[in-house]
């Protein structure tokens, strides 16, 4: 990188560090640290909110998705409004009722102690994980890209992390997380800005939608409904609003965030505000790796977007394999470059007909090179078989490193250190307050002063830092970045929502019959994923969360008529 980048990455993340901790260094009590005295505005809350889903991978992986399958990932979305006006009608005045630090107090109110222990225990799982994942996928990548130690980049976006969210705790977190959204949106639309800019002359905007919607590029609903297909308009509104539902309503790490509400009624709009916005910058996110589809058509794109993967194969015994597919794919490209300015020409002179046989030619072009970046996968893993082959992740940061403009290098992946860093600082802060109230204070020590409690505090912040640091050390990577964070929360989502639905809604129900329903679904989701992942069902990880819920209200129907709800019914 120039030198002008360093100085706007390293201003630009220092200055959020130092601010969130200057901001709040007066930070003295359990309730101002984990709750930040519950005086924030709703706008506060829905940028927090924003800013704690969209991590560091939301910018590297999911333009890479629309480059290689287009803006049907928007579909996974659209359960969200949806889980939004759920959220914000029926489970936050529970939550306000009871006054409660974590959503997880709120069982053992309505079931019994296990049952929150076991939830509790079930998000730190999940949660640790995800944390140890946000930080892991950008420094992998921007390792990879930029040559930069790996291990170093881990403790660099880590620690500085740990650092702000030790200091100040929910009220750092939402304080910095105002300027993080800040600048992702601008580098957002400065990258569309610029890949647009960087077009050929004679291709305009529409031009470039033209050749995107030919491609297939732009087909953004699909109403097939297949259970295998991860992206259609129903895995969307029924998956992903029991996903969000979970998310946003039983994750500590955004309920946290709107638990710091000033009012109910900030929260609610917090929540609302997230459900109109969120849509829309995820489509914006996914448009501009879109645009770098279409740019790339015009630019020769590398035969792999890992280059150090292409290194290895170099080096090795397969590189005259490569030297020949390199040479293939030259010429593929010289073949769509004669079909291209045809297709535009096409689109200037109004001739359907040329326009569709241009397509038909292009689409042809675009399955062979498929073919052939497919054989070079195949010759990365015969060189390297821990190797990973896919390189949809690398698509994005590949552009921006090669083709934008000094300075906005800089800004771009000071982007991507911004969401990482707003995402794990309310995962960590999420992962502290869960130990602290639901286990230690709970289980250990219960009469304590508010200062003990501080500390304890603040001491689990660290202790899950180090925790989660070391966990995105020694992780591997998973083959989509974006698609990683999302089945591990499907795995263990629909179980949480579950035992919580049961809660709100099933008023008979009570603690034994709820917590073995629980237990039993989850293990029938972990056999569920296998079973796909070995071939022997095909399920997308979607709907993995409406059947775990489900299942939970069903057996803990089942079980409260047994010997199970008959024993607690006595105990209570």
């Amino acid at each position: 990188m120039h030198i002008i980048d360093w100085v706007v990455l390293i201003l630009t993340t220092c200055f959020i560090v130092i601010y969130g901790a200057w901001k709040t260094r007066k930070t003295s009590s359990v309730e101002s640290y984990l709750l930040g005295d519950r005086d924030l505005k709703w706008w506060t809350i829905g940028l927090s909110i924003m800013a704690t889903q969209a991590s560091g991978i939301t910018f590297l992986s999911t333009p890479g998705q629309a480059y290689d399958d287009g803006m049907r990932f928007v579909q996974f979305y659209f359960g969200l409004p949806i889980a939004m006006i759920i959220l914000a009608i029926w489970v936050i005045p529970q939550f306000y009722k009871l006054k409660v630090f974590t959503a997880y107090e709120y069982l053992e109110t309505r079931f019994d102690l296990k049952t929150r222990f076991f939830t509790a225990a079930l998000f730190l799982i999940q949660r640790g994980l995800a944390a140890g994942l946000t930080i892991y996928a950008p420094s992998i990548i921007l390792s990879t890209i930029l040559g930069w130690n790996l291990t170093m980049t881990n403790l660099i976006i880590g620690g500085l992390v740990v650092i702000y969210t030790a200091i100040g705790g929910t009220k750092a977190v939402s304080e910095t997380q105002q300027l993080q959204m800040g600048v992702i949106l601008i580098g957002l639309f400065l990258a569309l800005g610029v890949v647009i800019y960087k077009l050929p002359p004679q291709v305009s905007f529409s031009d470039a939608l033209s050749l995107a919607g030919g491609m297939g590029k732009l087909n953004l609903v699909d109403f097939n409904f297949n259970p295998s297909n991860k992206y259609n308009f129903w895995s969307g509104i029924l998956g992903g609003t029991f996903l969000f539902l979970s998310y946003f309503g039983t994750d500590q790490s955004q309920v946290q965030r709107y638990l710091s509400g000033k009012s109910l009624t900030e929260s609610r709009l917090g929540l609302l505000f997230n459900g109109i916005l969120k849509v829309p910058m995820q489509f914006a996110v996914l448009f501009v790796g879109m645009m770098v589809f279409v740019f790339y058509q015009f630019t020769q794109p590398p035969i792999h977007f890992n280059h150090v993967n292409i290194e290895k194969v170099e080096q090795s015994s397969n590189s005259n394999d490569l030297k020949i597919l390199q040479t293939d794919y030259n010429l593929l490209q010289t073949n769509k470059d004669k079909s291209l300015t045809s297709f535009i020409n096409s689109v200037h002179s109004g001739d359907k007909t040329a326009q569709k046989s241009n397509i038909e030619d292009l689409k042809k072009i675009g399955v062979e090179e498929k073919q052939i970046r497919s054989k070079v996968k195949d010759l990365v893993v015969k060189t390297d078989n821990k190797a990973v082959a896919d390189d949809t992740d690398y698509i994005f940061i590949t552009f921006v490193t090669k083709h934008m403009p000094i300075g906005i290098i800089g800004l771009l992946i000071a982007v991507i250190f911004a969401a990482s860093m707003s995402s794990t600082s309310s995962e960590l802060n999420a992962l502290a307050t869960t130990t602290v109230i639901d286990f230690y204070k709970r289980a250990f020590k219960k009469d304590e002063n508010d200062q003990h409690y501080f500390k304890v505090s603040i001491f689990f912040t660290l202790f899950w830092g180090a925790l989660v640091i070391s966990f995105a050390i020694f992780v591997s990577l998973f083959e989509n970045l974006i698609e990683a964070i999302n089945i591990i929360g499907s795995i263990f989502y629909g179980s949480i929502l579950g035992i919580f639905m049961t809660a709100f809604f099933l008023e008979k129900i009570k603690g034994n019959a709820v917590f073995y329903a629980a237990i039993i679904t989850q293990l029938i989701i972990f056999i569920l994923f296998f079973m796909d992942k070995t071939g022997r069902i095909e399920l997308a990880y979607l709907w993995l969360n409406p059947i775990g819920c489900f299942l939970v209200m069903i057996f803990a129907i089942l079980f409260n008529r047994t010997e199970f709800g008959i024993r607690d019914g006595i105990r209570n």
